[in-house]
C-alpha cells in the first residue's frame, strides 16, 4: 500500500511538473514582451534597451532584406521595446497584457545604422552614468558633483564628442561623477532643464546653480574645467605645519594618507594624490612631503626613500610600526583607495539593546546584514556618514544573523537597508533600489522627511478614522521601484489628511491576497470601508490628484435610480458627459484618470458621470451600450432627453475629451466684423480676441479652448473672435503672423486703444487666464484714481 501510494505520487508529481512546464512555455511564448527580448521582469531600464539593442542588430529588416517576414518580426521586438521601456505602459501590460495598451504603440523603427550608433551610446561605459529622470533628480542632489552630458542620437556633434567624453571619463573616475542623458529618450528632463541645444555640457553640485561648460570640447580643457570644482585638496606638509594639520585631523577623528616624496623609489603623482582627496574626502586626510625640502623631517619619520602609507588617528607618524599604520606597495589610486577604505573603522553596530532606543531620538540609516556579506555590504558604505551628516542621519549596521528575532519582528530576512525616522522601530521604510552610495544618500535623504512607511501584519490600516494609501509591491518590479520616490513627494503634501505605507507582497503574500492583488505595482486608498484602487500614471502630481478627487469627487457615480434622475431628468440648460466602463476592460482603466482630470477641468460648465455596467447591466443593455469604454454626451436645449452624441476621437485623453464637451456649449466669443473691431478699439470693456484661420488645423483644436477661457473670464473680460480669411485686413492691422493668436485689448482709460493689442503667448486655457487676470489688475491698478483725487 505505501509503495502504491509513493509511485502515485510520483506520478502525480509528474503530472504535476509537466502541466507547470506547459503553462510556463505558453506564458513565455514568443509572443510574451519579455520573452520577446529574453529578458527577466525584473530587468532595469537600461538592461530592456541593451537587450532590445543586440536583437535590433541582428533582426533589422535591413540586415535580412532575403527575409520576407523581417518586418513583422522587427515591429514585434519593436513593439515590446516601446511598452517595457515606459513605467506606464509596463504596468498596465503586467496587470492587463495587450489589451490594456494603446492600439497605435511600436509601428515606427529606425534604420539599422541607428541602433548601431546612436542607440544608448554610453550604456556600456563603466566610468559613465546614463541616467532616466528618477536617477538624474537622485544624483544631482547627492552632495557629490556631476558633470552630465544632455545628448541626442541624431546629433552629429554628440557623436564626434562621444570618444572624448569616454576618455575624459576615464581620466576624471573617482573626482567626480560623469553623467549622460539621452533627450530624444528623457525629452521632459531635457526640457525641464531648459536643455536646447546638442550637446550641452552642465556641473552640477549641491547648493549651486548649474553650470554650462561653453569651451572647447578637447579632454584637457574638459578636465580643466571640471577641476575647479573639485573641492578636495592635497596639503603640502613641512615642518611649519606638520604638527598642528595632523594634530587638528586626528582630534576630529580623521586620519592621514601621506605620500613621502624622496631622490629614490616612487611617490604618488599630483593627479593621484588629488584623486585620492576627492575619493577619501571627509573620511581621511591626504597630504605629501617633499623630502629633498625637508630632508630633517623624513630623517625624524624614519624615511629614506619615497613611500605612501595611512596614519589613523593617534598613530605615531615617526614609528613604522605604530598600531594601525598601513604602507602601500600600489601607485594606483583604486588599489590605495579600496585598501583605506578596507581600514577604516566599521560602520557602528547596534545592538537589540539599544536598537530601540537609539532609533526613537535620532534619524539613522541602517544596514542589516547576515553575518560577513561582502557582496552587500561594501567598505565604500562607510562614507555615508560624511555624505548624510548635514542632513543629521546616523549611519549604522545590525546583524541579523547573530540577532535573528529582531530582524524577524521587523518582517526582515534578507539584506537590506531601511531608514529610520526618528521615531521608533515603527516607522521605517526599506530601500529597494540600487545598493550604491549616491542612490542610498538620495533614499536616505528623501525618506526621513518624508511620511511613507513599511507596512506588515502589525501596523496594516484597519478601521482607522484616517484613510491610507497603501501601496503594493514587489521589489524587483522595476515600475514598483520607480513610484516610491514620487510616494514619497506626494506623502508630504497632504500629511495629515492621508497616510501612506508600502506592502511587499513578496513577504506578505496573504495579506496581498486577501485585498486580491495581481500586479505590481497596485495603489489603494482605504477609507474605513470604502476602498479605491489608483490606476493614474507614477507621479506625485497624479497622486495628489486622485486623493483630491476622493475628497471631492469630480465625477458621479451613477446608479440607475440618478441616471434616470439626473441625466434623463436633466433641465433644458445642463448638458451630461458620460462613461460607460466595465471594471475589466483594460482600455477603461486606462481611461479613468484622464476622466476624473478632464472633469475637473469642466466644473461648473458640463455634468460628468461614468455608469459600471458590470454592476448595472440591465441599464448599459437598455442604453443599447455594445462595446467598452462609450463615451457619450446627452446635450442641452433637446426636446428629446435620449438623445445623445458618441465620441469617436482616436485620443482618449483629458485635453481632446474636453475639447469635445466644450464643443457642444453655446458660443460665448463674439464673431468679429471690421465694424465690431471699431468698437472693440473704441469700448471701455477689456477684450480677448482668438485670431484664426477656418482652414487652420491648430485653430480648430484651439477653438473649443478658447471658449473655455471666455467661460472663465466672463464678467471680466469680452471674447471674440476674428476670421482672417474673410477679414484679412483687420488681421493685418492688428499684426497677425500666425495662427491661431491670441491678443489683449485692455481698457486703459483712453478712448481709442492700440490696433495691435498685447500679445498673450500661450494657448493653454489656464495660463492665458492667469496672464490676462494678472494684466487687468495690474491695469486697474495703475488706472485707480488716488484717493486725493477722488477728494
Amino acid at each position: 500500500m505505501d509503495d502504491f501510494t509513493g509511485r502515485t505520487g510520483n506520478l502525480r508529481r509528474a503530472v504535476l511538473g509537466l502541466l507547470i512546464f506547459s503553462l510556463a512555455v505558453l506564458v513565455c511564448t514568443d509572443e510574451d514582451y519579455y520573452g520577446l527580448l529574453g529578458i527577466s521582469r525584473a530587468s532595469s531600464t537600461r538592461e530592456i534597451r541593451q537587450a532590445f539593442k543586440k536583437l535590433a542588430l541582428k533582426l533589422h529588416p535591413d540586415k535580412n532584406q532575403n527575409d520576407p517576414s523581417a518586418h513583422d518580426k522587427f515591429l514585434k521586438i519593436n513593439r515590446a521595446y516601446e511598452v517595457l521601456k515606459d513605467e506606464d505602459l509596463r504596468k498596465k501590460y503586467d496587470k492587463y497584457g495587450e489589451k490594456g495598451l494603446e492600439e497605435n504603440q511600436g509601428g515606427h523603427y529606425e534604420s539599422w545604422s541607428y541602433y548601431r550608433y546612436d542607440f544608448g551610446i554610453y550604456d556600456d561605459d563603466p566610468e559613465i552614468f546614463t541616467l532616466d529622470k528618477g536617477e538624474f533628480d537622485g544624483a544631482v542632489n547627492t552632495g557629490e558633483v556631476w558633470f552630465i552630458n544632455f545628448y541626442s542620437p541624431g546629433c552629429s556633434h554628440c557623436h564626434d564628442l562621444a570618444p572624448t567624453w569616454r576618455e575624459f571619463a576615464k581620466e576624471m573616475d573617482g573626482l567626480i561623477r560623469i553623467g549622460a542623458v539621452n533627450c530624444r529618450d528623457e525629452r521632459n528632463l531635457c526640457r525641464s532643464r531648459g536643455i536646447n541645444s546638442y550637446p550641452s555640457l552642465y556641473i552640477f553640485k549641491a547648493g549651486m546653480n548649474p553650470v554650462k561648460y561653453f569651451g572647447d570640447r578637447s579632454k584637457g580643457n574638459l578636465v580643466n574645467f571640471a577641476m575647479k570644482y573639485v573641492s578636495s585638496a592635497v596639503t603640502e606638509l613641512w615642518a611649519g605645519n606638520f604638527r598642528s594639520s595632523i594634530e587638528k585631523s586626528f582630534a576630529s577623528g580623521v586620519g592621514w594618507l601621506i605620500t613621502f616624496c624622496a631622490d629614490t623609489g616612487d611617490c604618488l603623482s599630483s593627479q593621484t594624490r588629488l584623486k585620492l582627496a576627492a575619493m577619501l574626502d571627509g573620511l581621511v586626510s591626504v597630504g605629501w612631503m617633499d623630502c629633498s625640502t625637508q630632508p630633517d623631517l623624513c630623517d625624524n619619520l624614519d624615511v629614506s626613500s619615497s613611500a605612501t602609507a595611512y596614519f589613523p588617528p593617534g598613530a605615531d607618524l615617526s614609528a613604522k610600526e605604530s598600531s594601525g599604520v598601513l604602507f602601500f606597495n600600489s601607485l594606483d589610486s583604486k588599489e590605495i583607495y579600496k585598501e583605506v577604505m578596507e581600514h577604516l573603522p566599521d560602520l557602528e553596530a547596534l545592538s537589540p539593546d539599544s536598537l530601540n532606543d537609539r532609533l526613537t531620538y535620532h534619524r539613522w540609516l541602517i544596514f542589516f546584514t547576515y553575518g560577513q556579506d561582502r557582496a552587500f555590504y561594501i567598505p565604500e558604505f562607510k562614507k555615508l556618514n560624511v555624505l548624510l551628516r548635514g542632513d543629521h542621519v546616523q549611519v549604522g549596521r545590525f546583524d541579523c544573523q547573530s540577532h535573528p528575532s529582531a530582524c524577524s519582528s521587523l518582517y526582515i530576512h534578507k539584506p537590506c537597508v531601511a531608514a529610520f525616522k526618528g521615531k521608533g522601530t515603527n516607522d521605517f521604510e526599506i530601500h529597494h533600489g540600487k545598493t550604491n552610495v549616491y542612490e542610498l544618500v538620495t533614499f536616505a535623504k528623501d525618506s526621513v522627511n518624508a511620511h511613507v512607511v513599511t507596512l506588515g501584519p502589525k501596523n496594516f490600516p484597519g478601521n482607522e478614522q484616517e484613510p491610507w494609501l497603501v501601496d503594493f509591491f514587489a521589489p524587483w518590479c522595476p515600475p514598483c521601484r520607480a513610484l516610491l520616490p514620487e510616494l514619497r513627494k506626494a506623502s508630504k503634501r497632504v500629511f495629515g489628511h492621508v497616510r501612506f505605507g508600502t506592502l511587499d507582497c513578496t513577504i506578505h503574500e496573504s495579506l496581498c491576497n486577501m485585498h486580491n492583488i495581481r500586479a505590481y505595482p497596485t495603489t489603494v486608498v482605504f477609507n474605513q470601508s470604502n476602498i479605491h484602487e489608483y490606476e493614474g500614471h507614477h507621479s506625485a502630481e497624479q497622486i495628489l490628484e486622485f486623493i483630491e478627487d476622493l475628497r471631492n469627487p469630480s465625477v458621479v457615480t451613477l446608479t440607475p435610480i440618478t441616471f434616470k434622475e439626473l441625466v434623463k431628468g436633466r433641465s433644458r440648460e445642463e448638458i451630461w458627459m458620460v462613461d460607460y466602463y466595465a471594471p475589466w476592460c483594460g482600455p477603461c482603466q486606462a481611461l479613468l484618470p484622464e476622466w476624473k482630470r478632464m472633469a475637473r477641468h469642466l466644473s461648473g460648465l458640463i455634468n460628468v458621470g461614468s455608469v459600471d455596467c458590470q454592476k448595472y447591466s440591465a441599464l448599459c443593455s437598455q442604453q443599447y451600450v455594445q462595446a467598452y469604454p462609450e463615451i457619450r454626451l446627452y446635450p442641452s436645449n433637446r426636446d428629446n432627453l435620449d438623445y445623445y452624441h458618441t465620441y469617436n476621437g482616436w485620443h482618449r485623453d483629458s485635453y481632446s475629451l474636453k475639447n469635445w464637451g466644450l464643443s457642444y456649449l453655446p458660443q460665448m466669443a463674439t464673431e468679429l466684423t471690421p465694424e465690431s473691431f471699431k468698437e472693440v478699439l473704441t469700448s471701455k470693456d477689456h477684450w480677448l480676441l482668438d485670431f484664426y484661420a477656418p482652414w487652420c488645423g491648430p485653430c480648430r483644436s484651439f477653438a473649443p479652448e478658447f471658449e473655455f477661457v471666455a467661460r472663465l473670464l466672463k464678467g471680466k473680460v469680452k471674447a471674440g473672435k476674428v476670421d482672417c480669411q474673410a477679414y484679412g485686413q483687420i488681421c493685418q492691422s492688428a499684426g497677425i503672423r500666425a495662427y491661431p493668436t491670441v491678443k489683449l485689448f485692455p481698457y486703459m482709460g483712453s478712448k481709442q486703444k492700440n490696433v495691435e493689442g498685447e500679445h498673450v503667448d500661450t494657448r493653454d486655457a489656464k495660463e492665458i487666464v492667469k496672464v490676462v487676470t494678472s494684466r487687468i489688475g495690474f491695469i486697474q491698478k495703475q488706472t485707480r484714481p488716488s484717493q486725493k483725487d477722488e477728494l
